[in-house]
């Protein structure tokens, strides 16, 4: 073989081997350089008995980063300082709607001293734009007065050095004439105040694709919910195992380029709890293998 051709040979079949590891290098970029994070509420069942066990546990299973669900009537220094002896970070917090608004300057403050990036408002909690209306699902128009309420509360937490999220369940994909309700959520809300936390789990059960909402727009979704959902005997979704239920989480990390930090969320369990969230993060450790 000549010097050229084979000069020509090697150049052709680098680019060939460079395309074959696309998929896997977007996917380390996405992932394997981040620690594996749980979101608290899957150990809710634990910490009142056993705060401080439930977190070394945790740290021993692999997990870094943790995203709470309460505080379990501890001050910000006593709930750092057990996050701190067990080898965890706590970034990130779930309130919903309703404790937002009547306390919005007591958890920033209480964020502030856990040293939180994010606050996350993990529901609307039945909040509507009417006051008087109690109960029953949600309108475009009180979506849209969320949204709103939203840019208010981002605003006040960027000023405290945080970031305002929200994360989704299934409702915010329902629709009234013709327009999604999330889709309202993410045009109406400031991109320099509110970012999202997408469920991948929610929204996969009900009917539409992570994908298509981190390709469009993947720096909105700096935090992800990593969960996976099966269908039950009645007909609804609810929470398994990684790698045990319908979300492929493959293609989903690859899309999610604006990823700066992911938590597993695993609400039910059928064994022992340690167990199969150990099973999540090898399922996890093993994407980025």
């Amino acid at each position: 073989m000549s010097f050229t051709s084979r000069r020509t040979f090697l150049k052709a079949s680098g680019a060939v081997a460079a395309a074959a590891c696309v998929g896997p290098i977007r996917l380390a970029a996405a992932t394997h350089s981040l620690p594996i994070g749980l979101q608290l509420y899957s150990v809710r069942n634990l910490l009142p008995k056993d705060f401080d066990g439930t977190l070394h546990e945790l740290a021993a299973a692999g997990y870094k980063e943790v995203e709470a669900a309460g505080y379990y009537d501890r001050s910000a220094a006593d709930f750092g300082n057990a996050m701190q002896r067990a080898g965890l970070r706590c970034v990130s917090t779930h309130h919903p709607l309703s404790a937002m608004r009547p306390q919005l300057e007591e958890l920033i403050e209480y964020g502030q001293a856990l040293g939180l990036e994010y606050i996350i408002c993990s529901s609307p909690g039945g909040a509507h734009k009417d006051p008087s209306e109690k109960g029953g699902e949600l309108t475009l128009e009180d979506w849209r007065w969320v949204a709103g309420e939203f840019n208010k509360i981002g605003d006040k937490v960027k000023a405290a050095g945080m970031t305002f999220g929200y994360h989704n369940h299934g409702p915010e994909f329902g629709s009234e004439n013709g327009t999604v309700f999330y889709d309202e959520l993410l045009r109406l809300t400031d991109p320099k105040l509110v970012v999202f936390e997408l469920d991948c789990g929610w929204i996969s059960a009900a009917g539409h694709s992570p994908i298509s909402y981190l390709s469009k727009s993947p720096e909105r979704f700096p935090l992800l919910h990593v969960k996976d959902m099966v269908k039950g005997s009645t007909g609804t979704f609810h929470s398994t195992v990684m790698g045990k239920g319908i979300v492929d989480y493959y293609p989903i990390l690859k899309a999610a380029t604006g990823l700066k930090h992911y938590f597993i969320e695993q609400e039910e369990f059928v064994g022992d709890t340690m167990t199969e969230l150990r099973e999540d993060a090898n399922y996890m450790r093993k994407l980025d293998t």
